[in-house]
């Protein structure tokens, strides 16, 4: 990783574009730390010291901290991550918008936009729930335009975000929205490590503990590269042909097909999703749905924890599956290949590849779901039985070290693009 970053920087294009994404992602740190206007700071914190665990965790998660400090990005970027998977859905379930999806670069376009509209509803929705529930005893003055300032700031904060996302795609390296999130997690390390060491000086945290939660990491960050870079290669040849005075094909190649071909991107959705009934209590407490979220939906409670852990699974699990569906079209691979002669070999072409390519994309799929779904739920099962509360824990990392490999991936495909160019120049 260290010797492709060293040689993409002497790049002058890459270059340019890592220092682009790094500004970007310091512009987001820095207005991390700018609070909300007309907020108690006193009795935020204490607020947060009263429930330092279960939703707050998940929320401060995506935000890097600013849900906990109440900043103009306290929304984060989960308007935007919910917005894309209601969209994703409608695709599927409504013909005309999938017409648009299928209208290539234009298409992505419309839906990109459509994504924007939605997310700022999203948002504005998000930001009067907390401002008139989960926040209404912090804020200092109670006066209509104070309200109104707090719901705009945060609309406003999304945004940005979002349009910062949009940026570090165009012009920078990485996913911008994963690298967003990214960059909220590493921020959390440091204070993450400081937490453990006060609670183990304290006694509340046994060494042991520390010990499963760091073999536990090793683990996870392993598994996650190894599942991450496995593929399985499907060979492909290509029969000849003449074309005029030249003849073509009769090369070897093959496909590759991820064992995660979805990345990150099922976990995100299904914490996105499991936090919404949980944000509604938070918003309107004390009523009988809170009480019953907070018993039997909600990873603190009991037996809440177990029934949030099942769901989680079978989200993650459904997510991969869709999401894989969305990024791989057998058909079309099979399509592309007939269409150039190429073949796999023992398999016809037409109907029976593309039997073959899902029979295979859903088993493969299937290891990396059944993957996702268990680093994702163990760290939960670990907090309840041990004492260890971190920062950082098994989605975390899975979050953190899939987007660092994607990220590295997308670099150095770009450098073997300008290498190929030079080398034909």
């Amino acid at each position: 990783m260290i010797k492709t970053i060293a040689q993409a920087w002497k790049v002058a294009e890459l270059r340019t574009k890592m220092i682009f994404t790094f500004l970007m992602l310091v512009i987001f740190r820095l207005g991390s730390c700018i609070p909300v206007p007309g907020i108690d700071r006193s009795q935020l914190a204490n607020m947060f010291n009263a429930n330092e665990s279960g939703l707050f965790g998940l929320f401060d998660l995506f935000s890097g901290g600013s849900f906990s400090n109440f900043t103009i990005f306290a929304l984060s970027i989960t308007p935007y991550i919910t917005a894309s998977i209601i969209l994703q859905l409608l695709t599927i379930a409504i013909p005309k918008l999938e017409e648009i999806a299928k209208e290539g670069t234009e298409g992505r376009k419309k839906i990109a936009q459509y994504t924007r509209y939605l997310t700022v509803v999203l948002a504005l929705v998000q930001a009067i729930g907390y401002t008139f529930g989960l926040f209404r005893q912090v804020i200092a003055d109670n006066s209509a335009l104070s309200k109104i300032v707090i719901i705009l700031t945060l609309c406003a904060g999304t945004a940005f975000l979002m349009w910062l996302g949009e940026q570090i795609n165009e012009k920078g390296i990485g996913n911008g929205i994963s690298l967003i999130i990214f960059a909220g997690i590493v921020d959390r390390i440091p204070r993450g490590i400081s937490h453990t060491l006060s609670a183990y000086r304290d006694g509340t945290v046994s060494i042991v503990s520390i010990i499963l939660f760091v073999i536990f990491a090793l683990v996870v960050v392993v598994g996650i590269v190894l599942v991450q870079q496995g593929q399985r290669k499907i060979p492909v040849q290509y029969a000849k042909r003449v074309v005029g005075r030249k003849m073509y094909g009769g090369q070897s190649t093959h496909i590759p097909i991820k064992v995660n071909q979805a990345g990150v991107i099922p976990v995100i959705f299904a914490i996105s999703l499991l936090q919404f009934p949980l944000t509604i209590t938070y918003i309107w407490p004390g009523t009988s749905f809170a009480a019953w979220v907070a018993k039997w939906l909600s990873p603190s409670g009991h037996p809440g924890v177990w029934i949030y852990v099942t769901l989680d699974i079978i989200l993650i699990i459904f997510f991969t599956y869709f999401y894989t569906a969305v990024t791989f079209n057998p058909q079309e691979v099979a399509d592309n290949m007939k269409a150039n002669g190429g073949f796999i070999p023992g398999i016809r072409p037409g109907r029976p590849t593309v039997e073959y390519l899902n029979k295979v994309m859903t088993r493969i799929t299937f290891a990396g779901a059944i993957f996702l779904a268990v680093i994702a739920a163990m760290p939960t099962l670990l907090q309840q039985w041990t004492n260890l509360s971190i920062g950082f824990g098994g989605t975390s990392l899975l979050i953190a070290v899939g987007v660092a490999l994607d990220t590295m991936k997308q670099l150095e495909t770009q450098m073997v693009m300008r290498n190929y160019s030079g080398f034909l120049k």
